[in-house]
This record gives C-alpha cells, sequence and structure tokens, in this order.
C-alpha cells in the first residue's frame, strides 16, 4: 500500500535558513486551506527569543517553550512541538478554522499512519537534516540556571506518506521537494531528536 498527500511545498533554504518548523507547519496550514505566509506565521504566531551571549557563555530560552533565536538566522537552532503546536492553534483562532493542534510526541509511527496520514492529515515531523546522525551539544543556560543541551543536525519536515519500505516528507532544505527515506533510517533519527511531532485534529 502506497499512501501520499499532496500538500503544498516551500523551500526555506534562502529565506529561513533555521526556520524548517515554521516553515513545514505552513506547508500544513496551506495544506488545510488556511492562507498565511511563512513571515505571517513567523511574526504573527511564533514565540520567539534571541540567544545571548555574556562572559563567553551561551544563554538562551527553552526550546519546548519558544524558539531559540531567529528562523530568519542561520546561527539560531530552533523549537520544539509545544511551540508550533501553540503557534497552531492560534492560526486556527485567529482564522475561525475549526481544527486543533496537539502534540503527539512519542505516538508510534504505525499510530500516525493510521490516526493521521490514512485520514489525509499530514504530520509536522523532528528527525534530521537529510537524515544525518544527531550529535549532542551546544549546551546553553536557561533562566531558571539549568543547562539545555540541543540535539544538533535538527530539523523539522511534513510528514506526507508512507508505502512498504519508506516514508515519505515534504522537506523544505535545499528544494528537496518530495522525499522517501527508508522506515528504519527515519525512525532511529525520530527517536534522536526525542520522537517529536505535531498534529492537527478536525474539531
Amino acid at each position: 500500500m502506497k499512501k501520499i498527500i499532496h500538500a503544498p511545498y516551500i523551500d526555506q533554504t534562502n529565506d529561513y535558513p533555521t526556520g524548517c518548523e515554521s516553515v513545514s507547519a505552513v506547508m500544513l496550514l496551506q495544506y488545510l486551506g488556511i492562507c498565511i505566509t511563512v513571515d505571517e506565521f513567523i511574526e504573527k504566531y511564533l514565540k520567539k527569543e534571541a540567544m545571548q551571549e555574556r562572559e563567553g557563555r551561551l544563554y538562551g530560552p527553552n526550546p519546548f517553550r519558544c524558539f531559540a533565536g531567529s528562523p530568519y538566522d542561520k546561527d539560531s537552532f530552533g523549537c520544539y512541538p509545544p511551540v508550533i503546536v501553540q503557534a497552531l492553534n492560534q492560526a486556527f483562532l485567529q482564522t475561525h478554522a475549526n481544527f486543533e493542534a496537539v502534540d503527539i510526541t512519542g505516538m508510534p509511527m504505525r499510530e500516525i499512519c493510521l490516526r493521521f496520514l490514512d485520514r489525509d492529515m499530514p504530520v509536522v515531523f523532528w528527525a534530521s537534516i537529510d537524515f544525518r546522525e544527531t550529535v549532542a551539544g551546544p549546551d546553553w543556560q536557561l533562566e531558571d540556571g539549568s543547562l539545555f543541551t540541543w540535539i544538533s543536525n535538527e530539523h523539522c519536515m511534513l510528514l506526507t506518506g508512507y508505502d512498504e519500505e519508506n516514508y515519505y516528507f515534504n522537506d523544505p532544505w535545499q528544494n528537496h521537494g518530495c522525499i522517501a527515506c527508508p522506515k528504519e533510517l527515519v525512525e532511529k533519527r525520530h527517536k534522536e531528536q526525542r520522537e517529536m511531532a505535531a498534529a492537527v485534529l478536525v474539531r
């Protein structure tokens, strides 16, 4: 069985070098018929906070709470599902759309396929850029004084389908378009990124 959802494609490379999460979310919004640009999503709905270096030490926000840096800055980092879920729900509220975004981190791939892809709903999905091996670090200090370790090579894509051997993605990096990647590799990289994902329910 092969299932592919044909969602709009947006390339992030030139304008949003670290904006893969926002670009993936906007591809999903546009698929749902919501007329919005990546810039509108970033400026109106994405919670973000600048990174700072003080006395040789890096300080920044918790990526579970807001975007670490700016999607327009190639040296920034990114954000995790709660941030994208919050931004999506604000967009739905603003546009009076009958949808609700939810954090599905940890959901098994079989269940993601059954509950979302099989129902023609793409999923915002965290893995790694070009499915490279992830690397721990850098670290930065949070407001509460604790140390946060970023998992480098982090990348977000729109999961749009599957077949017997592969998962399919709208990958916004380097104008890759719709790509296929072996299931075993996808699941390995997804696990390295805390099995993070966000999806949308019809209310």
